[in-house]
Formats: structure tokens, C-alpha cells, sequence
């Protein structure tokens, strides 16, 4: 009897096309919304902690007037130039509750220079002492830079091997990193400090728009705390220390973009549950309708041996075979629709974003599945009910 109510249940979901169709957009359009929102934030999550990770630093000092600048620049990787006196790396370091420093050097590219449809950020670092980058070219070129080598972020597009022109100066690309979701790694050039410099004053011949650097001059301080010292109290200490600098928390600036993503969870959840509310009632409604109608022929079948448990399973089993595609095609659309938007909503909000790992992926597909099936089973939960308990000759009478 089990199988002839699967087949009886999807005849009569074939039976009335337009209606399946409607219930079936219902199933799709709240499991694409709920699915779509989850895994935006969850990407975003997922770029905040792994930019976190690899900025490595507990503590950003830059000068007191770029701070805006700098936020953006560490949050949105817009390119930007700023610099401070080399003096400031040795005061950082005279400060109680700082266990390394080191400095970097940001520079925005000339607006021809190499990658032209790409917001490409040139950062200078020291291999000597550096824990943003140089952990990583340990770990994956086997060797530190030299002369005028560079790797760039995953979202520049050059490959490994090309040689491209900043300032006039050309640089070999030696290794393209990992995405991380942030793009003041995606779409930055990394370079020595060496480097930078010699670019900088080679360009007042080579270059078209030459620059000014001197070997005095940095961009900003990266900052390890020593154990048992806050970020926020390093920072403290280092404004009190250093006139003229601003030192930036970087679980501050974090926590900062964690508060837009619980303000903007917040209202997709909201919105999601008055989707999923009226789709629970218009689904509701309709397979009361289904219900009603067909009272002779649900009647007929109990008379002809059918169990109540058989008659409520029939029910259920046409919201499951109308949620389950429904579900699946609800993955497709709300996956579509993020890859279509995800720019335009990234640029509009400017935060970093990173699909999550496989294992995550299939967790979030799969926990839709799950929620599409509940979705149609929850709404046809109480139809089923009362038609498992209609009396075979009332049913049949009324259905007359």
C-alpha cells in the first residue's frame, strides 16, 4: 500500500498542474531566500576569519589623520597612500606590551599602471622581520623576495612568471596567494620595502607620474601584543606614548563589521520568517482546498479498505514530492541569484566575502533540503489530519 501512494500522490499532483506548480514556487521561493542570505553571511564570516588570521596583527598604527583611509584600506582594500616617519617603528617598540613590530608601506598605483580593471594596492613589507607575508612565502615559495620580485592576491590578473610595470619599474611575479575573501590581500601586489624604495626613485626618470618616497617614510606599523595585554590596551598605551599616530585594534575594526552582519541578519531573518509564514498559510490553504475537494474520492478509499495512517500519508506524501523539487530548485535559483548580485551588494556594503569550505557548502545544501520538506510536510501537517479522521460516508456524501 506504501507504493501505491506514492504513485496515487503524484498522479494527482499531475492531475492538477497549475496548482503543484504555484505550491511548488512557494517551496522555491522561500528555500532560495533563506538559502542565499545563509550563505552570504556565512561567506563574509568566513573571509573575516581567515583576514584575520593572515593579517597576523593585534594592532594597526598609522597617523592620526589617515585613519578613515586606513580602516578602508585594511576592510575594502582600496588603494591608498599614506605615510608617517620610519621613527615611529622604534617608538612602537619602546612601548610596554608590545612583543614585535613591523613596519609596511602603501602605495596607490598610477592609474595606467599594469592591471588597469583591477583597484590593484602596491604593500611593502620588511622580510626581516614581517608576520603578515613572509610566513607565507615560507611556507609556499620555500624562499624570501629579492630584488624586484613580487606575489600578488588572487583576484590580480597576472600569472606566475609575467613581469609587470609599476612606476616604470618592472617586477617578476613569483607566487599568486590563496583567496581569503579580504581584499587588501586579493587585490594587492606585495613587494620588499627594498623594492619600493628603489621604484620610488627610479621613477622621477622612468616613469610617466613619478612618486615620492624616501627611506624615511612608512605607511603604517603592524603590532604582536605580549601575552596577557588587550589590543585595546596596547593601543591606549601607544596613542599616550607617540603624538600624532592613531592605533587601530584590529578585532575593533572586526568587531565593527560584525555588528553590520548581526544588524544585517537580523533583518533577513525577519524577512525570512514573514516569507516562510505566508507560505506556510498559502500552502496550508491550498492542500485544505485539495482536501475539500476531493472528500468523495478519500472517502471512497477508506471504504475500500484504506487505514486513516494510508490516507494521511497520501496527503503528506503530495507536500513531499511538491517541496522536494521545489527545494532543489529553490538551491539553483537562490544560488544564481547570489552569484548575479553578490558584486553589486559587496561594492554597496564593502565587506569581505568568501565562500565557505566544501564540508560547510554541503551542510548549508543540505540543511535546505531539510527545510524545503518541512516547509511542505508542516503545511500540510493539519490538512492531512483532519482527513485522515473524515467518516467514509460523510466524506462521500459531502463530496456528492
Amino acid at each position: 500500500m506504501g507504493l501505491n501512494i506514492v504513485s496515487v500522490a503524484i498522479k494527482n499532483i499531475r492531475r492538477k498542474v497549475i496548482r503543484s506548480i504555484l505550491l511548488l514556487l512557494a517551496v522555491t521561493v522561500v528555500t532560495g531566500t533563506i538559502f542565499s542570505a545563509t550563505l552570504f553571511i556565512s561567506s563574509m564570516r568566513n573571509a573575516l576569519r581567515i583576514g584575520t588570521y593572515r593579517l597576523g596583527a593585534d594592532v594597526l598604527v598609522v597617523p592620526e589623520k589617515y585613519e578613515s583611509q586606513a580602516r578602508s584600506a585594511l576592510l575594502s582594500g582600496k588603494p591608498e597612500s599614506f605615510y608617517m616617519s620610519r621613527a615611529v617603528l622604534g617608538e612602537v617598540r619602546k612601548v610596554e606590551g608590545v612583543k614585535s613590530a613591523s613596519a609596511q608601506l602603501f602605495i596607490k598605483p598610477a592609474s595606467f599602471s599594469c592591471c588597469f580593471n583591477v583597484n590593484t594596492f602596491l604593500v611593502a613589507f620588511n622580510p626581516k622581520n614581517d608576520f603578515t607575508v613572509a610566513p607565507w612565502l615560507a611556507n609556499h615559495l620555500g624562499k624570501p623576495l629579492t630584488g624586484n620580485e613580487i606575489i600578488v592576491g588572487r583576484l590580480v590578473p597576472v600569472a606566475v612568471g609575467d613581469t609587470i610595470p609599476f612606476y616604470g619599474t618592472s617586477f617578476k611575479v613569483m607566487g599568486t596567494m590563496e583567496s581569503t575573501g579580504m581584499n587588501f590581500f586579493d587585490r594587492s601586489v606585495f613587494m620588499t620595502m627594498d623594492a619600493a624604495y628603489n621604484m620610488a626613485a627610479q621613477s622621477k626618470e622612468r616613469a610617466m607620474q613619478p612618486i615620492s618616497i624616501n627611506r624615511n617614510q612608512i605607511s603604517a606599523v603592524l603590532v604582536k601584543d605580549e601575552e596577557g595585554y588587550s589590543p585595546d590596551r596596547v593601543s591606549i598605551k601607544i596613542e599616550n606614548a607617540i603624538p600624532g599616530v592613531k592605533a587601530i585594534a584590529s578585532d575593533k575594526v572586526i568587531s565593527t563589521v560584525r555588528k553590520q552582519l548581526a544588524g544585517l541578519l537580523k533583518g533577513i531573518v525577519a524577512a525570512s520568517f514573514i516569507i516562510w509564514v505566508l507560505a506556510l498559510l498559502m500552502m496550508g490553504f491550498a492542500f485544505y482546498m485539495i482536501v475539500n475537494e476531493r472528500q468523495r474520492e478519500l472517502g471512497l478509499m477508506m471504504a475500500m479498505g484504506a487505514k486513516r495512517r494510508h490516507i494521511f500519508g497520501l496527503i503528506m506524501n503530495e507536500a513531499i514530492w511538491i517541496s522536494l523539487p521545489g527545494g532543489m530548485l529553490g538551491l539553483v535559483t537562490g544560488s544564481a541569484l547570489l552569484y548575479f548580485f553578490k558584486g553589486l551588494l559587496l561594492h554597496s556594503m564593502r565587506l569581505p566575502y568568501l565562500l565557505p569550505r566544501a564540508s560547510t557548502l554541503a551542510e548549508l545544501v543540505a540543511g535546505a533540503v531539510v527545510f524545503s520538506l518541512l516547509t511542505g510536510m508542516l503545511s500540510s501537517l493539519i490538512p492531512a489530519a483532519m482527513a485522515s479522521r473524515m467518516e467514509p460516508y460523510e466524506a462521500v456524501r459531502k463530496g456528492e
